[in-house]
């Protein structure tokens, strides 16, 4: 019996799910979602005891402190976002170099990498908080959720983490992360919820 030759090719998180282009309301686009992929996460735990000397190697390796309440920091080229009591996501912009520094805080912390297990995007503009109330029994106004805060909720019964971003020229931004299973499921919602809105969807430059 003949081999066959198999060859996989890696696919990005959105790359069936959602792509570039504008859909629903016509005229000037009330959300843009940003489609962010190819970045490092981990999952940090710290066990007993471990935690001073876990936030001592964040800060002397990425110049942060890590956040003791339901927050997101950020350093140049990293975020650590707070995930619950004593654990966080540590999100790196590329993965090249991403393993050596997960290495170096497993000396500290339980360290799972999720680089593949998550999907994220980025929504912006003056119509983002509609769309998610939509789905979200969270209140997102800017006296009940300010920039840096983080909230670990569901959207349309799907579990997702978003956090809140500085407020661009267009209005508030927000990234939500949800379990790459679950992404076309979050999609198909968002997509659905967007449309009498008018949604951009980029890719990440």
């Amino acid at each position: 019996m003949a081999e066959t030759a198999t060859s996989w090719v890696p696919r990005g998180v959105w790359a069936s799910v959602a792509q570039p282009g504008s859909f629903g309301r016509r005229g000037e686009a009330g959300i843009v979602a940003t489609l962010l992929d190819s970045f490092g996460l981990a999952t940090l735990i710290a066990g007993p005891g471990t935690t001073a000397a876990l936030s001592q190697a964040v800060k002397c390796r990425l110049g942060v402190v890590l956040p003791w309440t339901p927050r997101i920091v950020q350093a140049a080229a990293h975020d650590v976002v707070w995930a619950g009591p004593g654990q966080w996501l540590l999100r790196a912009d590329l993965r090249d170099g991403f393993a050596g520094l997960l290495g170096e805080l497993s000396a500290h912390a339980a360290v799972s990498d999720q680089s593949d297990a998550r999907a994220a995007f980025r929504l912006s503009g003056p119509r983002v908080r509609d769309v998610l109330a939509k789905g979200m029994m969270l209140d997102l106004h800017p006296a009940a959720f300010a920039v840096g805060d983080t909230a670990l909720t569901s959207v349309a019964y799907i579990g997702v983490q978003l956090w809140r971003l500085a407020d661009g020229p267009d209005g508030p931004v927000f990234e939500i992360m949800v379990a790459r299973s679950m992404a076309g499921s979050f999609w198909s919602w968002f997509a659905a919820s967007a449309a009498e809105f008018g949604c951009h969807v980029a890719a990440r430059a």
